[in-house]
């Protein structure tokens, strides 16, 4: 895959801009850390060369000078909210979070339960935490929140919160999911910081929109693509325009919440350091872009996979339909069809050939490889075998594992294991493979090949299995798949 962006450069800038926003504000910042910080694949895949845990690598730049506080609301905690993309409750990825941070050398100062009215399951949360060792602060509903700005910046608002005392010059709130606090946290600290005499101001880290990209570029339009449930949309930020005179992109609910923002800032601070949201964002990411041609394609192929992503869950659950509306706007926006991807075409003439589900992947050379349904292995194996044999360069018709040692497997899952699928799954695949490893010097070789494929784009002419899906997610395979099922039926693994 062409590289489209520096990460080193990135990294630099971002570092550099975010010294240099702590510097503005006498020497104490607190930043508010949105998106995901140590997964971000979404970025990876439409700035070709940004590494997934990149955010992470920036922060530990400044690891000496970085203290986190992590934010959860005191009501996801009471009805056990969860992350989709891992599937636990945000009060047990806080844990995770702290375990993470800490590994890496972090300062974790403090927990802060946002929107704290003595719920139940917050109370026996908090406790939780105080056994652990982990200093857990509350944060209380404001009435009139946020128009109020009066009531708000005052001792009856932000007041009556629990200080969170810090030690550090760059303060990062993070939290598990939207929704959490960050930013009202934030500005409760500057609130009790000025109070106390105490220089501090607030900054965003902002990855996209790229303010400094045209609006209707790929990868701020990829960006509404990937937040087509938030129905969030890209604008040009007049506040910026009218200070400035100069054109930059942001999106809706930072413009339409910036008024009440500013005022909450003068109010506390004396004045705005901020004349538009843009100017509180810390987002160097467009002056890393060093192939603009590469991440615009990229991008494009972002918004297709989005697309279909969007269709088979429509497919799946029966809702949703507007978003995939929206997505059809989006993608002839940025002048794409679904076809975009050779893969499709391919993976729905192999099933037309074959009478049977087919998928394809594009190889990092270019080349499109098949796999069909078969006695022993599903489309999505005998597709990644063929891949692993084409980046490795293993002639497809050898037989790199043995029947004999298959049908064992295939056995034990319909005769012990109650499955009527016979046929292995992908991950089965691939244990089957490491196990002739020990013994083929050919079945290694191919093996060694997994790393080539992260990256790569695969389509199915059905939807797969969620364990297929899974596998090819963790190889960093893109996947997606034509929404409609193999077998005509209600019930769908």
């Amino acid at each position: 895959m062409r590289q489209g962006f520096d990460n080193e450069k990135y990294i630099e800038l971002q570092a550099a801009n975010i010294r240099k926003r702590i510097a503005q504000f006498g020497g104490k910042l607190y930043l508010e850390f949105g998106g995901k910080l140590f997964d971000d694949y979404h970025a990876s895949r439409v700035l070709p060369g940004f590494e997934p845990d990149t955010k992470f690598r920036m922060l530990e730049s400044l690891v000496d000078d970085v203290e986190i506080v992590i934010a959860i609301n005191a009501n996801h905690i009471e009805k056990g909210k969860t992350r989709g993309d891992l599937g636990i409750p945000y009060d047990e990825d806080v844990l995770r979070l702290i375990d993470v941070f800490r590994s890496r050398g972090f300062l974790v100062g403090s927990v802060v339960l946002t929107q704290y009215a003595n719920q139940p399951a917050a109370d026996a949360y908090r406790h939780r935490l105080e056994q652990l060792g982990v200093t857990c602060r509350l944060h209380y509903p404001i009435a009139g929140y946020p128009h109020d700005i009066e009531r708000i910046v005052s001792d009856d608002g932000y007041g009556k919160n629990e200080y969170i005392e810090t030690t550090r010059p760059l303060v990062v709130v993070t939290a598990p999911g939207p929704g959490s606090g960050k930013l009202a946290t934030c500005l409760s600290q500057l609130y009790h910081e000025h109070q106390r005499g105490i220089d501090a101001g607030y900054a965003k880290y902002e990855t996209f929109p790229i303010w400094n990209l045209p609006l209707n570029h790929p990868v701020n339009i990829a960006y509404e693509a990937a937040t087509v449930d938030l129905d969030d949309a890209n604008i040009i930020d007049p506040f910026h325009l009218e200070a400035y005179g100069e054109t930059t992109v942001n999106y809706n609910r930072d413009v339409e919440a910036f008024p009440v923002l500013k005022a909450m800032m003068e109010r506390i601070m004396g004045e705005s350091p901020y004349q538009s949201p843009t100017d509180m964002g810390v987002n160097m990411a467009g002056y890393a872009i060093v192939d603009d041609d590469a991440c615009r394609d990229a991008a494009r192929l972002e918004i297709v996979r989005r697309y279909f992503a969007a269709a088979v869950h429509l497919k799946r659950t029966g809702t949703g339909e507007e978003q995939v509306e929206r997505l059809r706007s989006i993608m002839n926006r940025a002048g794409v069809t679904p076809d975009l991807s050779p893969a499709r075409a391919v993976a729905l003439e192999k099933e037309a050939a074959t009478g049977a589900p087919a998928g394809a992947m594009v190889l990092p050379d270019g080349h499109v490889v098949t796999g069909k349904t078969g006695d022993l292995l599903g489309a999505a194996s005998a597709l990644l075998m063929h891949a692993l044999k084409a980046v490795t360069g293993v002639d497809e018709t050898i037989p790199v594992i043995d029947d004999a040692a298959i049908e064992p497997i295939c056995r034990l899952k319909t005769e012990h294991l109650n499955s009527v699928n016979r046929r292995l799954h992908s991950d089965e695949t691939l244990i089957a493979l490491s196990i002739t490893s020990a013994t083929s010097p050919v079945a290694a070789r191919v093996i060694d090949g997994l790393k080539q494929l992260r990256g790569c784009d695969a389509f199915f002419s059905v939807i797969i299995s969620s364990t297929d899906e899974a596998l090819y997610r963790k190889l960093g395979i893109n996947v997606c798949c034509e929404p409609k099922y193999e077998r005509v039926s209600l019930y769908h693994r």
